[in-house]
C-alpha cells in the first residue's frame, strides 16, 4: 500500500530520528493525523523554538538558551572541579545524582578514528583555556567505558596531568543490583582494578 505524499514523507522524516524505525514512524504519524492542528502545531512551533533558539554554553558548551547555562551560572557549584562529559546527556545523566556540586565541560563527542573524529573536532581546545586560566584543582573524566570513550579520557589526562590538576576519572564495573554471574569479563576486571578501600 502506497501512502498518501505528505503522510509518506511525514513517516520517512519520523524515521530518521534515533531510535525510530519504520513502525514507530508510522504509528508516530498517525497519531499526529489524529490529534487537533493546534496540538500539531505546539509540536512544529516546540521544534522550529529549539532549533531557533537552543545554543551552547559559552563556558561548559552544555545546551541553553542564553550565554551561560544555568549550572555554570549558579553561585553554590565549586568552580574547582570539573567533570568532563562526553555529550549534554550524559552532563544531565550525572548531575541528577546530586552527588556532583563542580562544574561540567561537554567535549561534544570523544575520539573515534573509524568515525573520522580526532581531537581537534571536539571542545578539547577550550577545555585546556579553563584549565590554563586557572582555578581549577581537579578534573573528571567522565567518558563511557568504551573504547573511544578510554581512548578520549587516556588523552586527555596526558594534556591535563602537566598542566598541575589532579585527574581522576569515574570509576567502572558492576551496576547496583547486578549479578557477577552475567556480567562480562571486562566489566568484573574493571571492578577488580577500580576497586577502593572500605
Amino acid at each position: 500500500m502506497e501512502y498518501a505524499r505528505p503522510l509518506a514523507k511525514l513517516i520517512g522524516e519520523l524515521e530518521k530520528l534515533p531510535g525510530i524505525g519504520p513502525k514507530s514512524a508510522q504509528r508516530l504519524a498517525f497519531h499526529l493525523l489524529r490529534v487537533s492542528e493546534d496540538e500539531a502545531r505546539a509540536l512544529a512551533d516546540a521544534v522550529m523554538d529549539v532549533k531557533q533558539r537552543i545554543t551552547f554554553c559559552s563556558r561548559c558548551f552544555n545546551f541553553t538558551d542564553q550565554e551561560l547555562c544555568s549550572i555554570c551560572r549558579d553561585p553554590r557549584r565549586d568552580p574547582s572541579v570539573l567533570c568532563i562529559v562526553s555529550e549534554p546527556r550524559d552532563l544531565i545523566a550525572m548531575d541528577k545524582t546530586n552527588e556532583f556540586h563542580g562544574q561540567y565541560h561537554v567535549l561534544h563527542g570523544v575520539i573515534s578514528p573509524m568515525d573520522g573524529v580526532g581531537p581537534e573536532m571536539l571542545k578539547i581546545r577550550e577545555l585546556l583555556g579553563r584549565v590554563r586560566d586557572g582555578g581549577i584543582k581537579e578534573a573528571i573524566i567522565a567518558t563511557n567505558p568504551t573504547v573511544e570513550g578510554e581512548a578520549t579520557a587516556l588523552y586527555l589526562s596526558n594534556l591535563l596531568k602537566p598542566l598541575g590538576i589532579h585527574v581522576t576519572r569515574i570509576a567502572h564495573g558492576l551496576p547496583m543490583g547486578g549479578d557477577m554471574d552475567y556480567a562480562d569479563q571486562a566489566t568484573l576486571i574493571q571492578a577488580l582494578e577500580w576497586r577502593r578501600e572500605m
